[in-house]
């Protein structure tokens, strides 16, 4: 009796679900890469039910707005956009249509990532091709302020052509809003900075940075649920860094070193996009040239990688990936053949598995979703 009850509790919950899911309006905003007339931001629908995504549609033109994020509200947009600015916009929360609040100098070429602090009082971007970062305060409306913080990196590492000088690629808060790490491609190293979340100003910790092997690229940062454990991309390299964090300290410590490529692989690839699943317990991987997702579990006990799947992502360079809300599908943008992919996750084994047919859009870029309230 108990087992039937139970099963029947799980049904309904499930039946809850599903509704709760049926009734949820959500989209997806779309970045590229590309720039001239005809291309910006694009917006999608998406069932959070069936994984069914719509072609999407150019919502506003903007010059390569590659890589943004929303504010947690999501009443607010940050972009990264070339040659070398950053903007907010206002979202409107019935239709997801942007409006450009202002723009300003991102302090360097090429800008490759931007992100929030915890409190939303502040804008970080990591700037490529100028291999510096800076912070800019944000205003109440959501529009940029001021600059509070430029930091520029120097030197080089052993790759001639990918290394000859710095190259920030990622830039993030840890999950206690004290420290920032930076991602440096063409140095081999991830810097930490202690951060004042009052005033937005940047400081070298000590000590002030972590060396990965040489050639290898660092690219991606991200942390786990539980705030304890980094996982780093590395782009030339193929592979994921795994450090325990000590957010007292501010110290990465190496735990594994893992290939984000299948055993007896042996063609040309670049890591791209690394996340955690919300549940802690999947980590993926983007592959570029392999053109796949690469999967992995989580050891629950030591935050240890384990490879479970490497599936082809359903178009050619997969850069950005994202999560939707309800935790059961997964967004993938392959830039070279301008198409779009939805993925099921199987929520006990992580295992993707496609949903539908690739969509097109434009030197795709970052996917962000986005619930709407009609």
């Amino acid at each position: 009796m108990l087992t039937l009850a139970f099963r029947i509790t799980a049904g309904m919950m499930a039946l809850s679900l599903g509704l709760v899911a049926r009734a949820q309006e959500m989209a997806v905003i779309f970045g590229t890469h590309s720039g001239g007339p005809g291309v910006g931001f694009s917006i999608a629908n998406f069932d959070t039910a069936s994984g069914h995504l719509t072609d999407p549609q150019l919502i506003m033109q903007a010059e390569a707005p590659a890589y943004f994020v929303f504010d947690p509200s999501h009443r607010f947009l940050y972009t990264c956009g070339s040659p070398a600015f950053i903007a907010a916009y206002a979202v409107d929360p019935s239709t997801g249509h942007l409006t450009l609040l202002n723009q300003k100098p991102s302090g360097g070429g090429d800008p490759s990532y931007i992100s929030l602090d915890k409190t939303s009082r502040f804008a970080l971007v990591a700037n490529y091709q100028g291999g510096n970062i800076a912070v800019y305060a944000l205003r109440p409306d959501g529009s940029l302020g001021e600059r509070t913080a430029f930091v520029q990196h120097t030197g080089h590492s052993v790759d001639p052509i990918r290394q000859k000088h710095a190259f920030a690629h990622s830039i993030l808060v840890d999950p206690s809003n004290r420290f920032v790490l930076v991602a440096d491609l063409g140095l081999d190293q991830v810097f930490v900075y202690r951060f004042d979340a009052t005033t937005g100003s940047l400081t070298p910790s000590n000590p002030a940075t972590f060396k990965v092997p040489p050639g290898s690229g660092p690219r991606h940062i991200t942390f786990h649920p539980n705030g304890e454990w980094a996982y780093l991309v590395t782009e030339m390299g193929s592979s994921i860094l795994f450090y325990k964090w000590n957010a007292r300290h501010g110290t990465l410590t190496e735990k594994q070193q893992i290939s984000a490529l299948p055993s007896g692989f042996t063609g040309v690839s670049t890591s791209a996009e690394i996340r955690v699943h919300p549940n802690g317990r999947f980590l993926y991987v983007s592959n570029r040239g392999r053109d796949s997702i690469a999967v992995f579990s989580i050891d629950p006990h030591s935050g240890r990688l384990s490879i479970v799947q490497d599936v082809p992502s359903g178009g050619k360079t997969p850069r950005n990936f994202d999560f939707d809300p309800t935790g059961r599908w997964l967004l993938v943008t392959n830039h070279d053949s301008d198409t779009a992919m939805v993925f099921r996750i199987d929520p006990q084994t992580g295992l993707l598995s496609p949903a539908g047919t690739p969509v097109q859009i434009r030197r795709a870029f970052s996917p962000r979703f986005l619930p709407l309230q009609r």
